[in-house]
């Protein structure tokens, strides 16, 4: 009887198999996101939630993986700035789209923030700070969402989409930290004064490490180091949080100085890099980064649709609450692309969805300043309609965007041999109608 599996391992390898399942199921889901414009996080939430309700129709125990969430969320933060700051081209003729994207992440995260804050000020009777402090997040789009979905675009719009909802992650998290500080410094002046002395820090330290770690990585050549690079900057993340520094800010110098190599190491620079062997280390690492962000992204919006509580909508506030901070969103985002970008604005105002930067942040609110009134209904309502609004948009797109120039060309040629043909068959026509009088004249 020896033989016989444990209840021990049977479980470990039932926990295999899932995961096991879970990744090639995720794998399948992307490919339908990219045939159909479906994005795969609402089919991983969706499937997360199906998950939850196997256990509990089995009637085992529900595991608590919110600590597990929270690791997977910061993990993944990293690896998705990472993906996006590695395709980020700071070329000069692209100044006039960078310089686009940021003021539209910036307008739409500082003017949305404000209002949805009144909202919480009615809703959860709260100060305007701590209104700002469950604001911020639902204000903040999401990178992990966008960059996976934006393959049905055209050049332009995805590039312009790749750096709105990056700038939107990075300068919503910087804002939401710099909340929790203000709530904690009596003084507006001492606290300005911290969070200027907090950025030119990070920066320093972010080009120190970012050109010590591509000096180095350089120069080993053993083949087992890409690993150890997200290691490093794991770590270095980590400790820069620790030293309440812009954490996010020394992955994305890193990203910005490796992929554009070229412009970080002019003149007499150059002479420290080895471009072939980068050009070889940056290809590896970003695949590497790539499928990490994907497994990471799909493990955590499995587990988060796992740690939905559906009765959270049964709440009619909840809804009203929800509805309003959407108008909010795309009202204010309509408003700017109307006014101020006005040409081909479609489908990118409604390219606004939350999720994973709203989820992490939410759970990142200091114990201390959590108002129990509250619905967690509202994150999962907002992320929900945001991500399937964005669904609808892509696919009317697809449906009436732009052919392909073989297509139009064939169109033209056809539309062209069908105008002669009829101008030939009403000049027949006419010949015919004519009287022989007039054939003799």
């Amino acid at each position: 009887m020896d033989h016989l599996p444990t209840l021990e391992n049977f479980t470990s390898n039932g926990l295999v198999i899932i995961g096991s399942l879970i990744i090639i199921i995720s794998y399948l889901f992307n490919l339908l996101a990219k045939r159909y414009s479906i994005p795969s996080v609402l089919l991983l939430i969706f499937l997360g939630l199906g998950l939850k309700g196997l256990v509990s129709a089995t009637g085992l125990e529900t595991p608590e993986l919110t600590p597990i969430l929270e690791v997977l969320g910061i993990i993944g933060l990293i690896m998705i700035v990472l993906e996006a700051s590695l395709d980020l081209k700071l070329a000069g003729e692209k100044r006039k789209l960078i310089s686009r994207a940021f003021f539209t992440a910036l307008v739409n995260l500082i003017g949305a923030s404000l209002l949805i804050a009144g909202v919480m000020m009615i809703y959860i009777k709260v100060d305007l700070t701590t209104g700002l402090l469950y604001a911020v997040p639902l204000s903040i789009m999401s990178s992990a969402i966008i960059i996976p979905s934006v393959s049905a675009l055209n050049e332009d719009k995805r590039e312009f989409m790749v750096y709105e909802s990056t700038f939107s992650d990075i300068l919503g998290i910087m804002l939401f930290y710099f909340l929790i500080s203000s709530l904690k410094t009596d003084s507006i002046g001492e606290m300005s004064l911290a969070v200027l002395l907090n950025l030119s820090l990070t920066v320093v330290i972010s080009l120190v490490a970012s050109y010590f770690l591509i000096f180095l990585f350089q120069k080993i050549r053993t083949e087992l180091k890409l690993f150890l690079l997200i290691a490093v900057l794991i770590l270095l993340y980590s400790l820069s949080k620790m030293f309440h520094l812009s954490s996010l800010m020394i992955i994305l110098v890193f990203g910005l100085i490796l992929s554009n190599r070229n412009i970080f190491f002019p003149g007499k620079m150059k002479k420290y890099l080895n471009e072939e062997h980068m050009a070889t280390i940056f290809d590896n690492f970003k695949m590497i980064t790539l499928e990490s962000s994907f497994v990471v992204r799909t493990f955590f919006f499995v587990i988060f649709g796992f740690t939905i509580v559906l009765t959270s909508l049964l709440d009619l506030k909840v809804w009203l609450v929800s509805i309003l901070i959407l108008g909010i969103l795309y009202g204010i985002r309509w408003a700017w692309f109307r006014l101020v970008i006005r040409t081909d604005i479609y489908p990118d105002v409604w390219m606004a969805p939350r999720g994973l930067i709203t989820i992490l942040l939410f759970y990142s609110i200091p114990e201390d300043l959590v108002v129990e009134e509250f619905n967690s209904g509202i994150l999962l309502l907002v992320i929900l309609a945001s991500s399937i609004l964005m669904a609808v948009s892509l696919i009317r797109y697809r449906k009436s965007g732009p052919k392909d120039p073989i297509l139009e060309v064939a169109d033209v040629v056809s539309e062209a041999i069908v105008d002669e043909a009829s101008d030939l068959l009403s000049e027949g026509s006419s010949s015919k109608d004519s009287s022989p009088e007039d054939d003799l004249h």
